[in-house]
């Protein structure tokens, strides 16, 4: 169950109501959501794979400076020489699947995890997400994404939700 508290953040870092909220998968430092669960099969019967959507557009535009660098070609180049490197991020799909199934299972998109994986790096994102709601130490990709990341949420809040009487509820995201 998520909070009106929540969702209302959610809704405000997206800038449209969210869909198919199974929980917050992660809080960032500061108390608001960063990374929601989702759903397998959204409300109108669309299939949704990515289980752990990041929703901090702080963390989320840091990200897509990262793709542009170059640094998802990389990565997938040294998925293609490492053979240690590849099998843990093989285990992080594992872990990804295995996390979406015991949410709902949708045979559409059975075995396909996101970003890529097991055999590709397409969306920095999925896999920064996956390490903020699984933790270290799943998804080793996902975790150099962290740590180039550095501290998003330092510089203040990404969004602030107002409780409907003017006054700030407390829910400021980073």
């Amino acid at each position: 169950m998520i909070s009106p508290d929540d969702e209302a953040a959610i809704e405000a870092q997206l800038g449209r109501a969210p869909r198919g909220i199974a929980g917050v998968g992660h809080r960032c430092p500061c108390g608001n959501p960063d990374v929601v669960t989702t759903r397998p099969r959204l409300e109108n019967g669309t299939p949704f794979p990515t289980t752990f959507y990041l929703t901090c557009p702080k963390a989320a535009s840091r990200i897509g400076t990262l793709e542009a660098s170059g640094l998802m070609k990389e990565m997938q180049a040294r998925l293609a020489d490492d053979q240690e490197l590849a099998a843990a991020y093989r285990g992080a799909h594992e872990a990804y699947l295995a996390a979406r199934e015991a949410i709902g299972q949708v045979p559409e998109i059975e075995g396909i995890s996101a970003g890529g994986m097991p055999d590709r790096v397409k969306c920095l994102h999925v896999l920064a997400g996956q390490s903020l709601a699984q933790g270290r130490g799943v998804n080793p990709l996902g975790d150099e994404v962290l740590d180039l990341l550095g501290e998003w949420w330092a510089s203040g809040s990404c969004v602030s939700v107002d409780d409907g009487n003017g006054a700030d509820a407390g829910v400021d995201a980073g």
